[in-house]
């Protein structure tokens, strides 16, 4: 089976807020099988206008990566998020 990855850049912009996020999307990223592989830590942008804030999500595959993204328990995250960064987010298919 492949893998599904989830890529996230984020620029926090309200921290009380995003910090009330961050333990709802722990758990619904749990529920889901998913693991963090890289979540935020020292970087550098080599190219581009990549932002600060990385975090790099691993789940069992492609699949359970979307159904993880569009389950209640993480809209739920999302609706407590609102606000409090621009982010950007992706899923991808692992080798």
């Amino acid at each position: 089976m492949t893998k599904g990855y989830v890529f996230m850049n984020a620029n926090v912009t309200d921290s009380e807020k995003f910090a009330a996020y961050q333990p709802l999307s722990m758990q619904a990223i749990e529920a889901y099988g998913g693991k963090f592989l890289v979540r935020g830590g020292r970087s550098e942008a080599f190219e581009g206008s990549m932002r600060p804030t990385s975090v790099v999500l691993e789940f069992a595959d492609y699949e359970t990566a979307k159904k993880w993204y569009r389950s209640a328990q993480y809209e739920a995250a999302r609706h407590v998020r609102a606000g409090a960064a621009e982010l950007n987010m992706m899923a991808v298919v692992g080798l």
